[in-house]
């Protein structure tokens, strides 16, 4: 089997592959990726330091077109990318390719972006004086990404800061390699200048630490859990860094009595349980009025019933795998907890079988839960979701925003004095029906810290503002 490697100053290098298992299917192995060393990580923040002062004076046609040729060669691969993507994470076939679009369209802004860099110009309050205000590129981005979006949220990071002059050192999550070394295999044929992308695959405590500890990292850009989101902090701060994070949620969806019950059936089913209900805006906590409520958790059961989980590359697939072995045991420690709690299991919570060997889990739903439980306080990260009761808006609207996490929140209503009451007084960063490319994504809370990620909001962490002063 082939060995990927990783990518440091320009070569392809390492050994030591390490494969990568399709949660699917245990029995197949995606492919065998090269594990990098701290003296790789190392290596790979010099060759990215000596290519930053280049690259950061680089012209903006470069830039541009080297993003642009990126997202034009991921669109015109989409099944491919999708099939990996799906065999290395577990997403239904539809969503990975959808997925890999996004990280397409994610490219292409940035390659626009690059042509629209701007500045401003001042007058002084001082006579015969002018100021100009410009953004740089910080220098040395250190980017660590999660497993659950495996190509999109790479490319949310590598795109702008590319965009915006700086050099990259990027470790992606172990467990999903394949799609992070496509990125970068494609940024690198397309004409990046050697050390400006490093990949630097491999553990977390090996590779991860060395970028922590280096005092040549600028900036680092993180997302992941949030006990290492605090590592990520602290290192950050002891070398006077910039860094951003986005970390966990649990995330509130409330149904309203005057709500159209087949769209609220549908969106917490869509929200709490697709893409396996491993993703951090997930509506895992629903908070349903008394008017509604039993309606509501009888479609949605009803709902649950007619979802088929199987492989992620089976047509009719509507949920695919857990992605593997340590998240389905804390999946399913969670649903014994969420049960030793008192709240009623209403539907699933059993691992399945199918026919070939996979983390498979059906999607789980707990009803008369409260918020004080932990099932409804602490991130499962899995297809696991709680119903809480409340007697009206106000009360919903206090249980939604008592979390210590705020990514995302939202409402169904046909009310508009409601929706709009909702969206001014919830307190999470996005409150949303979906998350477009072109916009800022980040939460509140200890879901997020440092300045916003995606659209033209990406420049307040890639960039730095310089003033300055001309006397004429």
């Amino acid at each position: 089997m082939t060995l990927h490697h990783n990518l440091i100053a320009g070569e392809w290098v390492g050994s030591n592959g390490v494969e990568n298992i399709n949660p699917s299917n245990t029995n197949e192995i995606v492919g065998l990726y090269a594990t990098a060393s701290a003296d790789d990580a190392k290596t790979a923040i010099a060759a990215a330091k000596a290519a930053f002062p280049a690259w950061s004076r680089s012209g903006i046609l470069e830039r541009h077109a080297i993003l642009k040729k990126t997202a034009d060669e991921i669109l015109a691969r989409k099944e491919e990318l999708g099939n990996l993507l799906a065999r290395e994470e577990g997403k239904t076939l539809p969503e990975a390719i959808g997925e890999t679009i996004r990280s397409a369209q994610i490219f292409d802004f940035f390659a626009g972006e690059a042509l629209r860099l701007a500045g401003e110009v001042l007058p002084s309050v001082r006579p015969n004086i002018g100021v100009e205000i410009t953004r740089e590129p910080i220098g040395v981005i250190g980017i660590i990404t999660p497993w659950n979006f495996p190509i999109a949220i790479p490319a949310w990071k590598i795109a702008p800061a590319l965009c915006h002059g700086n050099t990259i050192v990027f470790k992606p999550a172990e467990l999903v390699p394949g799609c992070s070394w496509a990125i970068v295999d494609i940024l690198h044929r397309a004409g990046l200048p050697k050390g400006v992308l490093n990949l630097v695959m491999g553990k977390g405590s090996v590779v991860g630490q060395a970028m922590l500890d280096s005092p040549d990292l600028a900036g680092i850009t993180f997302t992941g859990s949030t006990g290492t989101g605090k590592r990520v902090a602290a290192a950050s701060i002891e070398h006077n860094r910039k860094f951003q994070l986005e970390m966990g949620g649990k995330n509130p969806m409330v149904v309203l009595d005057d709500a159209d019950l087949t769209v609220a059936v549908e969106a917490a089913a869509n929200s709490g349980f697709f893409s396996t209900g491993q993703r951090c805006t997930a509506s895992s906590r629903l908070i349903v009025t008394e008017g509604i409520h039993d309606r509501f958790v009888a479609a949605l059961t009803e709902k649950l019933k007619t979802l088929v989980v199987d492989d992620a590359l089976k047509a009719g697939t509507h949920i695919g795998p857990v992605v593997d072995e340590r998240q389905l045991a804390t999946d399913t420690d969670y649903i014994a907890i969420g049960k030793k709690e008192g709240a009623k299991l209403a539907f699933g919570g059993e691992t399945i079988e199918r026919e070939n060997p996979g983390f498979y889990l059906q999607p789980t739903l707990f009803t008369e839960a409260t918020n004080q439980m932990r099932i409804s306080r602490e991130e499962i990260f899995g297809p696991v979701a709680s119903v809480i009761r409340v007697k009206d808006y106000e009360e919903a609207l206090s249980v939604a925003n008592d979390t210590p996490f705020g990514l995302s929140a939202g409402i169904a209503t046909t009310s508009l004095k409601h929706a709009t009451h909702f969206k001014r007084n919830s307190e999470a960063g996005m409150v949303t029906a979906g998350v477009d490319f072109h916009v800022p994504f980040g939460g509140r809370k200890a879901s997020s810290f440092g300045s916003r990620e995606q659209g033209k909001y990406a420049a307040e962490f890639f960039t730095v503002v310089k003033t300055a002063y001309t006397l004429a």
